[in-house]
């Protein structure tokens, strides 16, 4: 699970000071839950997580139908009218969602997130779950 929750909200804080235009930063288990937050309401975080669950499942399996891939997806980058919505791996069982307004640049949002997850990828993890109760 996430450790040093404060320390974690600083740095998606961060990564919201520091690239225009982001509205919503969603951190969600494999299995669609939210594990964090930032910016945005809690109910509509939720509906994000839920919705990234199906998302990366439907990359990781376009992802196993390329010869030299490993079958799992690495960035989601969704262009949408007004926007923009992004999907990153974020460590075992754990993705980082984002979604930013159209005045965010697509280069520094994905190097940015980057940088987000090599910094603390490690508390960015979700253990497997099985019936709602970690394994």
């Amino acid at each position: 699970m996430i450790h040093q929750r404060a320390n974690f909200d600083w740095m998606l804080k961060d990564l919201a000071d520091g690239v225009p235009g982001i509205q919503q930063i969603v951190v969600l288990s494999a299995d669609g839950l939210r594990i964090a937050r930032h910016g945005g309401d809690p109910d509509a975080a939720d509906r994000v997580a839920a919705a990234c669950a199906g998302l990366q499942s439907l990359a990781g399996a376009v992802a196993a139908e390329i010869d030299v891939s490993d079958g799992r997806m690495r960035m989601v980058i969704i262009e949408i009218h007004g926007g923009y919505f992004y999907l990153m791996e974020a460590g075992p069982n754990a993705y980082l969602a984002v979604l930013a307004n159209e005045i965010a640049e697509p280069g520094l949002m994905s190097a940015r997130m980057r940088d987000l997850v090599v910094r603390i990828g490690s508390h960015l993890t979700s253990p497997p779950r099985r019936n709602g109760q970690t394994v």
